[in-house]
């Protein structure tokens, strides 16, 4: 993944989802997900779940990564949420989280899959980033913080 237009679609991002706990946030994503895959969103949930159960993708300062490998799926997917009231995600520092990434995989996609994970990762490990997110006020704001990331980045 080079850029994160190449996984972020403008329709996978949600300013103020409003949900009461990881499996709505996970239903709502996976629903936009299957949108934009024409995988079943009941698998994506199931994967996501899987995941989780391995330990929480919640990586602390309020922010998660789930992540999931599902067949059928030809690329690297994202979709990004900002929650309207944090959740608990059984984070390691037992923060609620308000900032989610997803991301979607094929099975065979090892490099590439790690390289999105490592590229949202350090994204949202950088404090200003993610204060600008928590800040922006639409859908649209929100996926052109991502946009203009990536043209800093190529600079």
């Amino acid at each position: 993944m080079d850029e994160f237009a190449d996984i972020l679609a403008p329709s996978a991002v949600f300013a103020e989802l409003g949900v009461p706990n990881k499996k709505v946030l996970f239903q709502q994503l996976a629903a936009a997900a299957g949108e934009l895959t024409g995988i079943d969103p009941r698998l994506i949930v199931s994967r996501l779940a899987e995941r989780e159960r391995l330990g929480s993708t919640g990586f602390g300062g309020g922010i998660a990564i789930p992540h999931g490998k599902i067949e059928g799926i030809g690329h690297v997917v994202g979709a990004f949420a900002r929650l309207a009231t944090p959740i608990d995600f059984q984070s390691i520092d037992d923060m609620p989280v308000d900032i989610v990434f997803l991301l979607l995989s094929p099975p065979d996609a090892g490099v590439e899959h790690l390289k999105a994970l490592s590229r949202v990762s350090r994204r949202l490990r950088d404090s200003a980033f993610v204060a600008k997110l928590r800040g922006a006020g639409s859908r649209d704001a929100l996926y052109a913080l991502f946009v203009e990331a990536d043209a800093r980045d190529a600079a």
